[in-house]
């Protein structure tokens, strides 16, 4: 596990930002011409920064998430990132023919790792994300919480210093949504990862960011930002999380009135 982890946290403290958005604009084309998607974005993550993005539906949270993991250029604007970004879906996109432990050497063996050494850093990354013994696990024998944490795993797997989430889990109930919560908190800590993470869910965003971002609608621009300074561990129903998740949703209501959204 502690090869894993160091390898993780290599380079922390060498880069001054893990994401550099500077004024980037998304256009589409559309019936009526070229749609403004992204308005205007300059956004910075440092290095072990955990930072959401949060806003309505349709606001451009996953565009831009797709923009940094380079998936798609900006139509003015820059990016950059320290190497290459890991990105997870909303979806866990497993190959269902492989097991689970395949599926993250698979990863391995995308970035060059040697086949001896592939099973052993598969181990160590279910290890991490609490899956020990599933390595020969089928994808169909896996539940949805499981299967996530094989996909994060996987992401982690490309030793990236940056990870990008997409609403990973926007499909789980309730209690397994709170349970990833606390792993996830709990992986960001120990491989200092830097993160940036799309959700429309404020409590959420609340729990696990150091910075909220808010985006506005029609088209994204950066509408306000919140540090969070309450300390780790998080629960949703703390008296402090759920006092700023209120504040936040008010200023998310309002944005939601200001573009006519429903």
């Amino acid at each position: 596990m502690a090869t894993t982890l160091a390898k993780a946290a290599d380079g922390i403290g060498t880069a001054t930002h893990a994401a550099r958005i500077e004024h980037v604009s998304k256009s589409f084309a559309g019936p009526a011409g070229q749609q403004l998607v992204l308005d205007d974005i300059t956004l910075d993550v440092a290095p072990g920064e955990f930072v959401t993005l949060l806003g309505a539906s349709g606001c451009g949270k996953s565009t831009l998430l797709n923009l940094v993991a380079g998936l798609d250029r900006p139509t003015a604007g820059t990016i950059g990132t320290d190497g290459r970004p890991a990105l997870m879906f909303q979806e866990h996109a497993l190959f269902p023919w492989l097991t689970a432990g395949k599926n993250i050497e698979l990863a391995l063996k995308l970035r060059g790792v040697q086949k001896n050494e592939r099973r052993e850093r598969a181990e160590e990354l279910l290890e991490l994300v609490r899956l020990k013994g599933a390595h020969g696990k089928r994808v169909h024998e896996l539940s949805g919480g499981m299967r996530q944490r094989v996909a994060l795993a996987r992401a982690i797997a490309q030793d990236s210093r940056l990870l990008l989430m997409d609403e990973p889990f926007a499909a789980l109930d309730a209690i397994t949504r709170d349970v990833l919560h606390d792993e996830l908190t709990r992986i960001w800590s120990e491989t200092r990862l830097s993160v940036l993470f799309v959700t429309h869910n404020v409590r959420e965003a609340v729990r696990l960011a150091q910075r909220v971002v808010l985006l506005s609608s029609r088209p994204g621009r950066i509408a306000r930002e919140w540090t969070v300074d309450i300390p780790h561990p998080r629960r949703i129903e703390d008296t402090a999380v759920a006092e700023l998740s209120v504040e936040i949703t008010e200023e998310l209501r309002g944005e939601i009135r200001r573009h006519g959204q429903h």
